[in-house]
């Protein structure tokens, strides 16, 4: 099995991070497999916000669960409820894509970003988690200051976040494949 292959079957969600900062390099390295990821039309027109400073993953946490609250959702509640309401889990780096409002395939392309990035971090040692949970933030009454404070450029909506640092444990397991998802047609 090539490398590639091997860094895709053996990245997992980590929720438990060191709290030492990722090197500038490290960073940089992954916001570039992200920018590198296929889009539609190659419209290239993900956002990236970096987001480094604890106070402000806090607050933007905050922000998720009281949105939560504000729906009642119950698969969302317990999500809330699982992570203690830190939904970011400490992670020293946060990274949120958005697309811009108007492209119909802007959710595909924040997609395909995020798994390169994820596969990127894994490849560099670093542990990272899907926040699909960023979403709930567009739906808000308070987008437009949401949007502002994460530096949004205008007509953008929220569509993921990951969240990285270095493993403060080695990765779990891979749990395992469900059987029969695969049908073949020569």
């Amino acid at each position: 099995m090539n490398d590639t292959l091997k860094v895709i079957r053996n990245r997992r969600s980590i929720r438990d991070f060191k709290s030492e900062q990722l090197k500038p390099q490290d960073v940089e390295s992954i916001i570039e497999a992200g920018l590198y990821a296929p889009s539609a039309s190659n419209t290239q027109n993900l956002h990236y916000t970096v987001i480094q400073n604890q106070v402000v993953v806090e607050s933007i946490s905050k922000w998720i669960v009281d949105e939560v609250e504000k729906t009642g959702n119950d698969y969302h509640k317990e999500l809330v409820k699982r992570s203690g309401g830190i939904i970011f889990r400490n992670a020293p780096t946060v990274i949120i894509m958005s697309s811009e409002g108007k492209d119909r395939f802007g959710v595909v392309n924040a997609a395909a970003a995020t798994e390169n990035m994820l596969i990127a971090a894994e490849s560099l040692g670093i542990g990272s988690c899907w926040i699909g949970m960023i979403a709930l933030l567009a739906g808000s009454k308070n987008i437009e200051e949401y949007a502002k404070k994460l530096m949004l450029p205008e007509g953008y909506v929220l569509q993921f976040g990951i969240t990285l640092g270095y493993k403060a444990s080695a990765n779990p397991e891979a749990p395992e494949r469900k059987q029969n998802l695969v049908s073949y047609i020569k």
